[in-house]
């Protein structure tokens, strides 16, 4: 057993003053006034690791041109059988400056390209290879808006409107459900449902949770429809989603609406460039809406778009729009973690969650300041001293 002194501690539910991180192999084993093991260090500032919501870290890689980036597949606009974690490339050099900027996991999706991308992986951005990164599954990659029907001279069947998009996932689900009423009209218990059936049959049952891109008001609204069209269908039917960058959402009637119907929002990023016409309402003073409404929400970066190390710094201007410090680094911790439902493994430093955080020689808000030691479940990933 060790231990390591924080001068101040955001554990990620509270900010403690001059106590200790006590960690057991991989393991927090709880924050305390005295040390329980051998003292490895002192620092002025402790955090949790650091969660990236929303990105295509190692799919889209430094170094590499654009057009070997893998996070779209362009063979058809629905793929529910595409798995993000196998276009990942370890190599990578923008994990090993995730990690020594304290963001030590990824949710890692498919783009926005197609209506139905495919699986996330929450990975560990320290591991040597995809297969030791994996640490679970978030749900399966969808999209609205303009981005899926932008991509008209792609292969496949794709939608040149955004009723196009809709009406193409529809019938895929519309298709599963005549099959399963089929089934059970007939009693034929050995009917046989193919993998990508099967898949959406978990996404109406609520077994994989929707990771909708989506940036405009009347798209977040037009995918709300599309789900109560089909709950309404089969009472056992419980589809569920989250909605991820609403970087265009001006007023803050919507996220009241998500609010009350307890659909997170993974929001970002901030710092981007609205590139693009569904992007001309961008502007960070819309944070406020967010954070008035009381819906449950973290902060993606969206990686390439914002560098993942970039992530803390997206954090100025919800401080600016009243959150605190403790506040601001619960949105990157505690709440990114909730909302993956790893919360029970990371998110703040508690008893029993695994032993990932960053030591810093100062205020993390402070741009002078930055992690000097980081530990993954238990083990030292970077130390400054190390750099010579």
């Amino acid at each position: 057993m060790f231990s390591i002194k924080g001068t101040l501690i955001y554990t990620g539910n509270e900010v403690i003053q001059n106590a200790y991180v006590n960690v057991k192999e991989k393991i927090i084993t709880g924050v305390s006034t005295a040390p329980l093991g051998d003292v490895k260090g002192e620092y002025a500032v402790i955090t949790p690791a650091f969660i990236d919501p929303h990105c295509h870290i190692g799919m889209y890689r430094a170094g590499e041109p654009e057009y070997e980036g893998e996070a779209n597949d362009q063979m058809d606009s629905i793929l529910p059988l595409a798995d993000a974690l196998d276009s990942v490339q370890m190599d990578d050099t923008a994990f090993q400056e995730a990690v020594e900027a304290g963001i030590l996991y990824s949710c890692v999706v498919p783009g926005s390209g197609n209506i139905l991308g495919g699986r996330s992986a929450v990975i560990r951005n320290y591991a040597k290879t995809s297969t030791d990164a994996l640490v679970t599954r978030a749900g399966i990659k969808a999209a609205m808006g303009y981005n899926p029907m932008s991509t008209r001279e792609w292969k496949g069947k794709r939608p040149y409107t955004r009723m196009g998009a809709v009406a193409l996932l529809r019938e895929k689900l519309y298709a599963v459900k005549a099959k399963l009423e089929k089934q059970e009209k007939e009693e034929k218990k050995d009917t046989v449902f193919s993998r990508e059936e099967e898949i959406f049959l978990d996404i109406l049952y609520g077994k994989e949770v929707l990771r909708v891109h989506v940036h405009k008001i009347d798209d977040i609204e037009t995918i709300l429809r599309l789900v109560d069209e089909v709950n309404a269908l089969r009472p056992e039917f419980k589809m569920t989603m989250t909605i991820e960058h609403a970087g265009d959402v001006h007023d803050g009637y919507i996220f009241h609406k998500l609010k009350d119907r307890g659909i997170p929002v993974i929001y970002g990023p901030v710092d981007s460039h609205p590139y693009k016409v569904e992007l001309k309402h961008e502007s960070w003073r819309h944070i406020k809406h967010l954070i008035t409404s009381g819906v449950e929400y973290g902060l993606m970066t969206d990686h390439p778009v914002i560098l993942q190390r970039m992530l803390l710094t997206q954090l100025r201007w919800f401080l600016r729009s009243g959150l605190s410090k403790q506040e601001a680094i619960q949105v990157l911790t505690r709440n990114n973690a909730k909302i993956l439902r790893i919360d029970h493994l990371l998110g703040t430093l508690e008893q029993e969650k695994w032993a990932s955080f960053s030591c810093w020689n100062g205020d993390p808000f402070d741009l002078g300041c930055y992690p000097v030691a980081v530990y993954g479940e238990g083990e030292v990933l970077y130390a400054l001293q190390e750099e010579k």
